[in-house]
């Protein structure tokens, strides 16, 4: 999981993209194609739509580094957002084309499979973007299914503070359930999508 790096690193960044810099586009790929193919995958639930995605979004940060305005946040959400708009966009391409071929959905659940898919992304990237701490005491507590007392006792805590951590945790986790706030859109990429 790639931590969001500083805001320096993140300049210095576009600058050598924006340079033509192919041993930094190999970093960016190297410290965030797992976010991107996860999130990529969560929306499609297929493995080479996740690739595909995966070679866009990383193909549209080459061929556009000006994209990206360090004043507007830090790469990392940047690139999850790109990743998730692009990957929406193909699930309603596909989804579409599914319902166009076959009939079998109505463009009301084609809609809401769009919105589960979207909230899923979004879920994830606001669970490996937390800090360390209340992830861990989240996976404890929910994934490992640990009550908050033996959360506490595992990860050396208060019971008040791993209670303070898990509704802090899950504080964050519901804004993934609010629609996102609508920005506008990077121009299409060369591989045709909404990147």
């Amino acid at each position: 999981m790639a931590t969001p790096a500083p805001p320096r690193w993140d300049r210095k960044m576009q600058q050598r993209l924006a340079r033509g810099e192919e041993a930094a586009l190999g970093e960016l790929y190297d410290r965030f194609a797992s976010l991107v193919h996860s999130i990529a995958h969560r929306v499609m639930a297929d493995e080479d739509a996740a690739d595909q995605i995966t070679r866009e979004v990383f193909g549209y940060i080459w061929e556009n580094p000006d994209a990206f305005d360090p004043k507007d946040g830090n790469m990392r959400s940047w690139i999850a957002s790109l990743t998730q708009r692009q990957a929406v966009h193909r699930l309603r391409r596909s989804e579409a084309e599914r319902v166009r071929i076959g009939g079998e959905r109505s463009a009301a659940q084609l809609e809401a499979r769009v919105r589960e898919a979207n909230t899923a992304a979004r879920a994830d990237f606001i669970r490996t973007s937390m800090p360390s701490s209340i992830r861990a005491t989240l996976e404890l507590a929910y994934f490992q299914r640990r009550d908050y007392r033996r959360t506490a006792a595992e990860l050396g805590l208060t019971e008040n503070e791993t209670r303070r951590r898990l509704r802090l945790g899950l504080q964050m986790l519901s804004t993934a359930m609010q629609p996102p706030q609508s920005s506008p859109s990077p121009p299409s990429g060369s591989s045709g999508g909404v990147l």
